[in-house]
């Protein structure tokens, strides 16, 4: 259980982090006022958890009605989750997180919380997959460590996201940079892994598959 609280932490961190997410969020808010800055991290975090939470409890009914299976969704989100990892370490911005950039003059004070905030920079797609992979097969216990944790890292992200500036300051852009490389090389780590399960998985399907079907 330890190792598995462990996993699912690297892993939320790696996908959200809060450090590399941070200096978005204040080019996204320039020129707010502070109470408005707080009410947009406050939503873009409260909504980036009830993604995660509905996605969460209704995950296993989607699979049923697409007729997924989740050896096939392990492979597509380690391939998903290793692409934005290697696009961390080459230092670049994840095409499944940023938004377009006609998208970000679009948006407006609170709207920024619900887009590109909440999704697809916090809850998006690779996000998703990590927290569908967690509970896919995880015991009710293992369900509410992940969920926790998830709301655990919204928490951290809001502080991260109100107290930004200073937190920018202090670090400097260099470690910063550093934070997000390393992050891209867990998650990138975590995207192999997840892609091997569902290989292994998949073939173990198909052999089931096999003997049944002679």
């Amino acid at each position: 259980m330890i190792a598995f609280t462990l996993t699912v932490l690297a892993g939320f961190f790696a996908i959200m982090n809060p450090f590399a997410n941070t200096p978005i969020f204040i080019s996204l808010t320039e020129g707010f006022d502070k109470a408005e800055k707080k009410r947009i991290a406050a939503k873009s975090t409260i909504t980036a958890f009830f993604i995660i939470l509905v996605f969460a409890l209704f995950g296993k009914l989607i699979f049923h009605l697409f007729g997924l299976t989740l050896p096939a969704f392990r492979i597509t989100g380690g391939i998903l989750i290793f692409l934005v990892g290697y696009e961390l370490l080459c230092g670049k911005h994840s095409q499944t997180k940023m938004p377009a950039e006609e998208e970000l003059d679009e948006e407006g004070h609170l709207g920024l919380a619900l887009t590109p905030l909440a999704m697809p920079i916090l809850a998006g797609p690779g996000t998703i997959v990590t927290a569908a992979n967690f509970v896919s097969e995880g015991s009710l216990i293992q369900d509410i460590i992940t969920l926790s944790i998830f709301a655990f890292m919204c928490f951290c992200t809001y502080v991260m996201f109100v107290s930004g500036e200073k937190v920018v300051r202090y670090l400097g852009k260099n470690a910063i940079t550093m934070i997000g490389r390393f992050m891209g090389l867990i998650l990138a780590t975590l995207g192999v892994h997840m892609l091997s399960v569902g290989i292994y998985g998949s073939v173990i399907e198909g052999m089931h598959y096999i003997a049944e079907h002679p």
